[in-house]
């Protein structure tokens, strides 16, 4: 856990100064160091033998992956789509869940009981380095690059959301985002979802066993979460082009709410189908905030600055998500139950909600 915990905390720690190199150099380079770092990563996980080994490994992975994940992809399809860029930024941001889906049966199920786990590192950094030639020949930062405009740049009819018509102002600085309340707003709404989402993701399997579930029936819950999660990247990128992405993300947090409360009153007597009903709705919650936080960047901070300030409010969501699994860990020990922790995130989400409807476009 210590693992992971350095590895969300070094992607978020990352993602600012990652948002800037896209914000000044573009994608490509970025994306591709990103690649051969996560590659040289794994690369050195064939070879471990130490604890430490394992910190460091995990602490360079993290960083790599801040390069090759939602900050520059998100810029990238920023630049390329201004009509339904909700809409792309969900189909770019459900590549997470279906990854998830594939690469976890095919490393745990195959590749791992087959070759080994140090095999299985070496099948994972050769997948990374995949990357390296993918955005070298064939990835463009903007579509001014091939001498084309963003689509719909040039349309006029209105594709439904009052944010999906505006005009791309030149957008704040960082410095400048840093100076409004809708910066502050989202990354305080962010932090807690992080909180709260990680929260009860980590600890759902164990919950569920110290209730009274076999392993077996308690770990399906994540397939269910990654097929919800799937289909809710994309399904919340298509609200974004309809309705306010703060009102979508409000929408988002409500549904973990709900797959909480589910969760917390489960007994060894559910069937299996609550069980899959808390997975899908939580999953459906989990996916509503990478292409809202993208599209809120957009709206509010425009596209000047958009890879750093989108960075930085990444870096909120994954300090949360680092925090959240110790925590409820941490009350378990001592209390020897979740409910505790699960209500202080119930709590926290609805917190969320009012600093993210709260949020309003800066003035000019």
């Amino acid at each position: 856990m210590v693992a992971f915990t350095l590895f969300f905390l070094l992607t978020g720690v990352a993602a600012p100064f990652i948002g800037g190199l896209v914000d000044r150099y573009g994608v490509r380079g970025v994306i591709s160091t990103g690649a051969g770092v996560v590659g040289l990563g794994f690369v050195s996980l064939t070879r471990l033998e130490s604890l430490w080994h394992l910190y460091l490994a995990y602490t360079f992975i993290g960083a790599g992956m801040a390069a090759i994940g939602q900050v520059p992809s998100s810029a990238l399809v920023a630049n390329w789509f201004k009509k339904r860029r909700g809409t792309a930024i969900g189909v770019m941001s459900t590549g997470i869940g279906t990854g998830i889906l594939v690469l976890a049966p095919v490393i745990g199920g195959y590749v791992i009981p087959n070759f080994g786990w140090r095999m299985a590192y070496l099948a994972l950094a050769v997948l990374a380095w995949t990357l390296i030639p993918l955005t070298l020949f064939i990835v463009k930062t903007k579509p001014e690059e091939m001498g084309l405009h963003p689509d719909g740049s040039e349309a006029s009819e209105s594709v439904g959301a009052p944010e999906a018509t505006l005009s791309d102002f030149k957008g704040l600085s960082l410095k400048m985002a840093f100076g409004t309340a809708a910066f502050w707003l989202m990354a305080v709404s962010f932090f807690i979802n992080g909180i709260g989402s990680m929260g009860v993701i980590q600890n759902q399997v164990p919950h569920l066993q110290d209730i009274g579930f076999p392993l077996s029936q308690a770990a399906s819950a994540l397939t269910g979460l990654g097929i919800g999660s799937a289909i809710g990247k994309f399904f919340f990128g298509w609200l974004c082009d309809r309705i306010p992405a703060k009102h979508a993300f409000a929408i988002s947090i409500f549904l973990l709410i709900i797959g909480t409360a589910i969760l917390m009153n489960l007994k060894a007597a559910s069937p299996m189908a609550i069980i899959w009903l808390y997975a899908v709705v939580n999953g459906l919650g989990n996916g509503g905030w990478l292409p809202t936080m993208s599209m809120m960047v957009n709206v509010n901070f425009g596209l000047r600055s958009y890879g750093v300030i989108l960075g930085m409010i990444s870096l909120a969501q994954a300090v949360g998500a680092s925090a959240g699994p110790l925590v409820a860990g941490y009350m378990y020990d001592t209390m020897d139950t979740y409910t505790l922790a699960f209500t202080i995130f119930l709590v926290a989400f609805f917190i969320a909600i009012a600093a993210i409807l709260a949020v309003r476009r800066p003035r000019k």
